[in-house]
């Protein structure tokens, strides 16, 4: 199927690697993978107490907070880096020793993974409301819609894919032109995810 729904109340929840919490795992390709082998990985985490993160060495990373009051990553050279709900987006390699802070109280993140050298992505903030266009050139694209009070309505692959709080949408291998419609202002996360030329 070219459009999947991501549901997090419905995916796989499993530990972290280091084992200081537990993520949904939205989706993985190639179906089944482990976290040793996977190619690209998207999930969300419910983060509830201060702590490093996990080592993914060759995996590139980007992580958004999602819902709570924000996070602050403390990172190996000595920066360090806000993310605030709705807000700006933590790109970093999976090897690099980060902690994480919470500002007040838990927090729930987007954490979107691919493999160096096999698969690169990115992901970008979309804040609107009413009827936009999204060009769509991935092999594979992530909806994510970030909240608010009405469903974000998603025309892709000749069908509707209403989006309501929480949810995505996996698009695989349907290049084109999407359609977006948000009644009332929509924080969307968009991610582009492409196998690297070999």
């Amino acid at each position: 199927m070219p459009c999947t729904l991501l549901d997090p109340a419905t995916a796989r929840a499993m530990p972290w690697k280091n084992g200081g919490g537990s993520t949904v795992e939205l989706a993985i390709s190639p179906v089944g993978a482990g976290l040793k082998d996977f190619a690209w990985r998207i999930s969300t985490a419910q983060v509830a107490v201060d702590g490093a993160f996990s080592s993914f060495p060759d995996i590139d990373r980007s992580l958004a907070v999602l819902a709570g009051n924000g996070v602050c990553l403390h990172r190996a050279d000595g920066q360090r880096e806000m993310l605030l709900s709705g807000g700006a987006i933590a790109v970093f390699g999976g090897e690099e020793a980060i902690s994480a802070h919470l500002l007040d109280g838990p927090i729930t993140d987007l954490n979107l993974m691919t493999r160096r050298g096999h698969w690169t992505h990115q992901v970008q903030l979309l804040k609107w409301q009413g009827t936009r266009r999204l060009e769509n050139d991935a092999a594979v694209m992530l909806l994510l819609w970030n909240g608010g009070q009405t469903a974000v309505d998603v025309n892709a692959g000749g069908a509707m894919h209403p989006l309501t709080a929480g949810n995505g949408l996996l698009i695989e291998n349907e290049p084109g032109q999407l359609h977006l419609h948000a009644h009332r202002p929509a924080l969307l996360y968009v991610a582009w995810l492409n196998p690297c030329a070999h």
